[in-house]
């Protein structure tokens, strides 16, 4: 998932447009990056001598903007984007769950007075303060949102696969319309609390990590600021962006139904 820190976040971050980062990987963490000796001599004497890379990612871009660009109708399966979805929701749903089991860690240590006993009586030492306990909170509205646009992507990956030859030209027209505007669905106007500008519910860079995406911000990033309230009107939230993809998907899906 794309978070921030390239040219491709205001296409997916602010608008909604579907976006693609394309790289080889493998060799970044050499150190030269953003140093002084990243420069073009380094480049072309270690980095990529020949330019080999450089061509080869010029050709597997190329192939992949012509085969988008020729296709009839966009070519996406939407089954693997839903099952991404539902591990993203179990991912904040077990990250509430083990900030519950080490908030109780961290208040039996502090009433147990092991931190004090623990630390070196030869420095000043203040003890961390007791944390609020972790409620128990209600992922359900997202669970049952994200298995109905799983059902949704399922049906319309299947009627795709089995419908695509036989559309019509002005079904094919329709269904690009659709789905060119799907990733809008999962915007809000409003953004994401405390930065209005980043309006993806799905994926937006970390509000303090920042290049590094962050999935599901709003309910995530609410758990790990212990705000329970926002986690609650985050997760309705969330819930009726994904029941409004799924809707879209549904109409995406009966568009190709024969006339």
């Amino acid at each position: 998932p794309l978070g921030s820190g390239s040219d491709y976040t205001p296409f997916l971050q602010h608008m909604g447009i579907a976006s693609l980062n394309i790289g080889f990987g493998g060799e970044n963490r050499g150190g030269s990056y953003h140093s002084a000796f990243d420069s073009f001599e380094y480049y072309l004497r270690f980095g990529d001598p020949g330019f080999e890379y450089g061509i080869a990612l010029a050709k597997v871009t190329g192939r992949l903007t012509l085969r988008v660009a020729n296709a009839e109708v966009v070519p996406v399966r939407l089954q693997n984007f839903a099952e991404n979805v539902q591990g993203y929701v179990e991912e904040v749903a077990g990250l509430a769950a083990g900030m519950r089991e080490e908030t109780v860690r961290h208040n039996h240590i502090v009433e147990t007075n092991s931190f004090v006993l623990a630390a070196d009586p030869t420095k000043q030492y203040v003890p961390p303060k007791m944390k609020d306990p972790v409620p128990y909170l209600n992922f359900a509205p997202i669970k049952n949102a994200v298995a109905r646009m799983a059902i949704s992507a399922q049906s319309f990956d299947e009627t795709i696969a089995a419908q695509l030859e036989s559309l019509s030209e002005a079904q094919r027209i329709s269904l690009n319309q659709q789905l060119i505007q799907l990733e809008r669905t999962m915007t809000r106007e409003e953004g994401l609390p405390g930065r209005p500008w980043f309006r993806h519910h799905i994926y937006a860079p970390g509000y303090y990590t920042g290049y590094g995406v962050k999935t599901l911000p709003g309910v995530r990033e609410a758990i790990e600021q212990r705000e329970w309230e926002e986690v609650e009107i985050q997760v309705n939230l969330l819930a009726e962006i994904l029941n409004e993809v799924a809707l879209a998907i549904d109409n995406a899906t009966n568009s190709m139904n024969p006339e």
